[in-house]
């Protein structure tokens, strides 16, 4: 009995020693809370299929029986999608109705993918193991519903907070989850970093929650550069990349190493902010290509990539090269101790300067008529 605690109790140590490495070199939490990873450590290794409880099994066959029942519908929408795909186009009244009701029998389809197994218990927890395949649409669908409650309100809040809408763009409604990490550390939205942090340029991990493969861009951008001469701001490029494949399992996107096909249009510009300015909004935005555009013929062509990157314009961006915005991440840069070696190490000049604001000229003194007060 004492070499069985002895073993649990080094088992334990393992396990909280792996968790702390986990969060240290990857920025993600453990999966579960700690009174349910505690529990799981002094519990028998019995299938959670196989617990041995009557109503959970009892309750397993019903769930079983309406699974097979989802699954003849799923037959039965199959052969009516290939019945429609075969008739000619004139039955339906032309290409375009054909199209549509093409389009409204898929997701249906979907939708009883979801519905078979939404409430099987295996499924919810290989999804909280983090154990799920993005393959399949239930999982997309569970880490979609997921991401909405919480993360995505979150990063809604920032960039209404902080006015990236309207300032860069008019409207952004995100359907794809953006992450962020500079080395190890994950990057909160809206939080504010230090210089040598964001010296280097990082790595981002986009979630798309619907299936097959897209080519998106990515542009970072900062509106708040001081223009002394307007006595205004000015729009700065610091990253934009074009062509980057990404899908529901691939979703690494390393700036300094772009996948696929990937071609970067302007490098990484470290995030710098003069003495006295107020602090600078950095936003990244995951910028979906639309299909059929060829971005190699199309980047040569944007108009909003002049010579000086203090000129730039997401929304002529988006006019040149059709795409939406489906992600968004922000941070915030300002001067700091290590600001000034940054911007020497970048070649980037303007470090020794400080900007003041302007005091408001005081209004001449007008003397009141004593006589009035007599």
């Amino acid at each position: 009995m004492e070499w069985w605690k002895s073993t649990r109790a080094k088992e334990k140590r393992a396990t909280v020693r792996l968790e702390r490495r986990l969060i240290r070199t990857t920025g993600q939490q453990p999966i579960g809370s700690r009174r349910r990873r505690a529990a799981l450590l002094t519990s028998a290794n019995i299938p959670f299929e196989q617990l041995p409880y009557q109503c959970f099994q009892e309750a397993r066959k019903l769930l079983l029986a309406d699974r097979k029942e989802k699954l003849k519908q799923i037959e039965e929408e199959r052969r009516r999608i290939a019945k429609v795909q075969a008739d000619p186009a004139e039955k339906y009244g032309g290409e375009y109705v054909k199209k549509g009701r093409l389009v409204r029998m898929q997701k249906y389809l979907e939708e009883l993918k979801i519905l078979a197994d939404i409430n099987d218990p295996v499924i919810k927890k290989r999804f909280e193991d983090g154990d799920g395949d993005m393959n399949r649409p239930i999982y997309r669908h569970l880490a979609d519903q997921q991401w909405r409650k919480q993360r995505r309100l979150i990063i809604m809040q920032r960039i209404n907070q902080m006015h990236v809408v309207p300032d860069m763009l008019a409207t952004l409604d995100p359907t794809a989850e953006v992450r962020m990490l500079f080395g190890r550390r994950s990057v909160q939205p809206g939080e504010i970093l230090n210089s040598r942090v964001s010296e280097t340029a990082p790595r981002l991990n986009v979630q798309v929650f619907d299936k097959g493969q897209r080519h998106v861009s990515v542009v970072v951008m900062d509106p708040d550069v001081p223009n002394v001469d307007t006595d205004g701001f000015d729009s700065r490029c610091h990253f934009f990349a074009v062509d980057i494949p990404i899908s529901p399992t691939s979703t690494a996107v390393p700036l300094l190493k772009l996948p696929g096909n990937g071609r970067v249009l302007r490098d990484w510009l470290p995030p710098h902010a003069q003495k006295g300015s107020p602090y600078h909004r950095l936003a990244v935005f995951i910028l979906e290509q639309t299909e059929g555009i060829t971005t190699r013929e199309k980047a040569k062509e944007l108009k909003s990539m002049p010579k000086s990157p203090n000129k730039f314009s997401l929304r002529s961006v988006m006019g040149s090269l059709p795409s939406k915005a489906i992600g968004v991440h922000l941070f915030r840069t300002q001067w700091d101790d290590t600001m000034a070696d940054v911007m020497q190490k970048a070649g980037i000049t303007g470090a020794n300067i400080e900007l003041k604001r302007k005091k408001p000229e005081k209004l001449p003194y007008q003397k009141k008529d004593g006589a009035r007060y007599r």
